[in-house]
């Protein structure tokens, strides 16, 4: 059963990233009506910039793609210890546009990384970076993909049953929050 809008955001720009492949898995799960990529290749966020010529219309876009959508799924990577900073660019920059997109959006958080722990500090920084917005996020259950090479099929599918399971559970959540609303 398809459900609503859903947003995917995906902290990597690369094309092949494990982190968009994990994001399209939750958006395959969710079966939503729409899915919606959002597009992070912002400009670096500059007050000068800002103030000259007011909100680039790539970065209303994605705000307005936040607003729109029902559910919100961000697959990060980590990069040194923390959430990429594209992300945190495109946060910074959605945070200066009209109004507040994300309050109480419900949004799902997970993560690929090449260790073991998958992206366990993405998730926290992320999750402290995205507090002032004051969304719905999920508290589990986690998706956290460790060694991602060996955890992607040739098509992009999660073929590690642990991580699959853990991500349809946070899916079926996600789905439940947002046609609560």
């Amino acid at each position: 059963m398809s459900s609503g809008r859903l947003l995917g955001i995906c902290g990597s720009l690369r094309a092949g990233s494990y982190n968009r492949k994990l994001m399209l898995e939750a958006a395959r799960l969710y079966d939503p009506e729409e899915f919606v990529v959002g597009n992070l290749r912002l400009p670096l966020y500059d007050g000068d910039l800002e103030d000259a010529e007011g909100i680039p219309p790539e970065v209303q876009a994605l705000a307005d793609q936040i607003a729109q959508a029902d559910a919100v799924v961000i697959a990060g990577p980590e990069y040194n210890k923390a959430l990429s900073g594209v992300l945190k660019n495109a946060l910074d920059w959605v945070s200066r546009a009209e109004g507040n997109p994300w309050k109480d959006k419900p949004v799902a958080i997970m993560s690929a990384a090449g260790g073991r722990a998958g992206g366990e500090r993405t998730q926290f920084s992320l999750r402290l970076a995205l507090v002032p917005f004051q969304p719905l996020i999920l508290q589990g259950p986690e998706v956290l993909v460790g060694n991602t090479n060996a955890q992607f099929d040739d098509e992009g599918r999660l073929i590690n049953e642990i991580n699959l399971k853990a991500l349809e559970g946070l899916m079926t959540r996600l789905k439940a929050e947002a046609t609560r609303a």
